[in-house]
């Protein structure tokens, strides 16, 4: 797959089944991308909605200066952001409600790593905003840094710096809470 492109391309030309395969693809990683900046489980999933119905609707121009991937979370930055602008309160669905304990061979084991998650998680969400999304586009996304600076709409040096920042930030907060995070 064209990382997307291709399928968009085939919706554009009239086959609808295509569609299907962008929102397969991408809705997932989309909401949890918009989670970073809401902080609001149901907010991203509307949001999300609201990305696939322009898709749908408006059918916007596809350029192919960055990845499809990166164009469509580039969407999903704007709306996200602009929706918060016009709403004065969110109420937050607490992290716990994202994650199921699911102990089919080692109970304890996936009982910790679970709670890992959910200190990470919550660690992001008291680090700076822009920290946050940072690190969720490129180290759970796996964008490159130029496909995040296109998406925040910053140079790839800022990305960088942002990067390292985050990193650091989180880093101490997981340290706060006496976590060790060993891929930071």
């Amino acid at each position: 797959m064209d990382n997307g492109a291709s399928s968009y391309r085939r919706f554009l030309e009239g086959e609808k089944e295509a569609i299907v395969e962008i929102l397969s693809e991408y809705s997932d990683g989309l909401v949890l991308f918009i989670y970073s900046i809401t902080g609001n489980i149901s907010l991203a999933e509307e949001i999300t909605e609201d990305v696939f119905c322009e898709l749908l609707l408006k059918r916007p121009g596809y350029n192919s200066k960055s990845s499809f991937k990166t164009w469509l979370y580039a969407i999903a930055r704007y709306k996200a952001f602009h929706l918060m602008k016009r709403r004065k309160r969110f109420s937050d669905a607490p992290v716990d409600e994202l994650y199921d304990i699911a102990g089919k061979e080692d109970l304890e084991r996936d009982y910790l790593k679970t709670e890992q998650k959910i200190q990470l998680h919550k660690a992001l969400e008291r680090i700076n905003e822009e920290y946050s999304q940072v690190l969720h586009l490129t180290f759970f996304e796996g964008f490159s840094n130029s496909e995040t600076a296109k998406i925040m709409d910053k140079s790839n040096r800022q990305i960088e710096n942002l990067i390292y920042r985050a990193k650091k930030a989180l880093k101490n907060e997981l340290e706060k809470e006496g976590f060790v995070y060993e891929e930071l």
